[in-house]
């Protein structure tokens, strides 16, 4: 049986059911967002890992690559990838499975990219794409382990939380991820 650390975490469940009433900033010049079709496993892995190392995401890293494979290629999934010319810097995955909803599955930038202000603006294109999709709510969640400006922003741009749930995730050792002391159950 494989190792285990566990990790306490709250999760905000939050839901907006009407889009922005602002405009979204332009993004900076130099950055572009290019939407991907069932993506290959291996790019995703990258994209996922890399974003959420610092922020335990961990459960798209355990799962098998058929069965990640087959999340990517459900017309329902679509993952949008921010470049900085050519360089990647960040993702955002969308879920219309719950259609009329999307979820605004996973959203984050690379750890380079994190501080240079452009979080929001990024922010505001996830939501801005889902609701372009004709979609009539979009739902994200967060947690205590994602980055402290996650749930702040995700208030921001228009997202109100509907409820919260204390977890106990048994992160396995092998993926190398460190907990932090606050959050280790």
């Amino acid at each position: 049986m494989e190792r285990t650390t566990k990790a306490r975490v709250t999760v905000t469940f939050l839901r907006m059911d009407k889009p922005p009433s602002t405009p979204a900033p332009l993004l900076p010049s130099g950055l572009r967002i290019v939407t991907m079709r069932a993506p290959p496993v291996p790019f995703y892995r990258f994209l996922y890992n890399s974003v959420g190392h610092d922020y335990l995401w961990w459960l798209n890293r355990v799962m098998p690559d058929g069965e990640l494979a087959r999340m990517l290629n459900n017309p329902n999934v679509s993952i949008h990838v921010l470049f900085q010319d050519e360089a990647i810097a960040g993702f955002f995955q969308l879920d219309a499975g719950y259609w009329p909803d999307v979820n605004l599955s996973y959203f984050g930038l690379m750890p380079q990219m994190i501080g240079q202000g452009i979080g929001m603006t990024f922010l505001r294109r996830a939501v801005d794409a889902a609701w372009e999709m004709g979609a009539r709510g979009m739902t994200v969640n967060t947690c205590t382990a994602d980055h402290p400006r996650a749930l702040p922003n995700y208030l921001q741009v228009g997202f109100e939380p509907i409820r919260q749930v204390e977890e106990v995730w048994a992160i396995p050792d092998s993926l190398g991820m460190v907990i932090p002391q606050h959050l280790r159950a």
